[in-house]
């Protein structure tokens, strides 16, 4: 769904080209991931005054942060994935060859990995290895503990992971409860990872357009209680637990519009049956349905146009859609799933439900809209997105990820790799 055209010139604008100085440490940031969320740490790394040689693709090359004097772009992943089994292996081998060949020629000794690319087994093993043969240093954020199972871990899955998190030199997650899963479950030194806040993902668009414009242009009435569902459509999301709480509600005389936006993941089936679960309810009319990619500029309309955003995931340890939500200001219900109690401040941002449990989440969307966090929803807004912007800002989280390359550092003492500036 959000990517980052809008909010990233702002950050790019805000780090002054003629306030540039000389950088005191360099690092290649490599990812096969998220790009708001790349460039939004991007933004807050760049403060830091560090010099980043960035492996990325075309979702990310043509975002002006990159054009910063700081950034040296390699666009590994170009190129269309579509088309032929045997082009599209060609395509992959070409990106993992281009990222090996990087990190062969490179003097830069930290390297800080996002996501891995698409053979998952692959980058946890043998490209991992390739790095610390090459006396490279990792640092890994774990953005999901075990992003890739959703409660159906495989041994070989298990581990992968294992090997890799043994593998890295330093390991940055976004909760306390992450990092007790990586000591208890895969049996990480708590001094290896250090915990910093997913950050709000302000890298969309936002123009000066009315909650009555954003329902305007969906077709929904002014005064409709309406709530989200956003993102990617896939069964560890947990969307059937919205239809059947929205169900219950509808039983009892309560009446919602309910926006789900956001592109089928590869389950075409589990989608089906949602949607005979939404005809069965009697819900068709009550439902505002925009399937397939949300584009940035777009992403604004769903968030303006509702008045809560719903998370009724099954299983996951960290949402980026909650932080999406924040930037805009709109409160969250969310199950108690993974550490989205973490980030949600009952009465203040949101609420939280019991996990897998419709009738307990009917119930916490009713309490929402029975609170004064909705009575006075215009000022909870400004509240949430002043709350937010202090405590997950980019520059702190900037600030503590610079942090731990010197830990790392001093953990291992290397040769310090000279800024290009240096060398010009």
């Amino acid at each position: 769904g959000a990517a980052d055209a809008g909010a990233a010139s702002t950050s790019f604008s805000s780090i002054s080209c003629g306030l540039y100085r000389n950088p005191s440490l360099k690092l290649a940031l490599i990812t096969g991931g998220a790009p708001h969320y790349e460039t939004g740490l991007v933004a807050g790394l760049l403060e830091q005054n560090l010099e980043l040689d960035i492996l990325g693709g075309d979702e990310l090359s043509g975002n002006k942060i990159f054009e910063h004097p700081s950034i040296t772009f390699h666009n590994v992943q170009k190129g269309a994935s579509n088309g032929r089994l045997g082009a599209r292996i060609l395509r992959v081998l070409g990106v993992y060859g281009r990222i090996m060949k990087y990190a062969w020629k490179t003097p830069v000794k930290i390297f800080h990995l996002q996501w891995p690319y698409k053979i998952v087994l692959f980058d946890r093993t043998l490209l991992a290895l390739y790095y610390k043969a090459l006396g490279k240093r990792i640092v890994f954020t774990a953005h999901n503990i075990d992003g890739f199972a959703h409660g159906k871990s495989s041994l070989c899955n298990h581990l992968s992971l294992k090997f890799f998190y043994a593998l890295t030199d330093h390991l940055i997650v976004h909760t306390e409860k992450m990092r007790g899963e990586l000591e208890r479950v895969y049996g990480v030194a708590r001094r290896k990872v250090t915990v910093i806040p997913h950050g709000i993902m302000d890298a969309v668009p936002e123009t000066a357009m009315t909650r009555n414009e954003a329902r305007q242009s969906l077709g929904i009435e002014p005064r409709s209680k309406v709530v989200l569902s956003f993102g990617l459509i896939t069964p560890y999301k947990g969307l059937e637990l919205l239809v059947g709480a929205l169900s219950r509600l509808k039983k009892q005389g309560e009446t919602f519009t309910a926006i789900i936006a956001g592109r089928i993941k590869e389950c075409q089936p589990y989608w089906e049956g949602v949607q005979r679960e939404i005809r069965t309810s009697g819900l068709e009319e009550s439902i505002v349905l925009r399937l397939g990619h949300v584009p940035d500029e777009e992403v604004e309309i769903y968030f303006k146009a509702a008045d809560l955003l719903v998370l009724p995931y099954r299983n996951i340890d960290q949402s980026g859609v909650l932080f999406l939500a924040y930037h805009f200001g709109l409160p969250v219900v969310a199950t108690d799933v993974g550490s989205l109690r973490e980030d949600i401040v009952e009465g203040k941002t949101g609420f939280v439900s019991a996990a897998d449990d419709s009738k307990d989440l009917a119930r916490t969307i009713q309490r929402y809209f029975s609170s004064g966090l909705y009575a006075a929803l215009g000022e909870s807004r400004k509240t949430i997105r002043n709350y937010a912007q202090e405590k997950y800002s980019w520059n702190s989280i900037g600030k503590r990820t610079e942090a731990v390359y010197q830990q790392v550092l001093a953990r291992n003492p290397i040769e310090r790799t000279p800024s290009a500036s240096a060398v010009r």
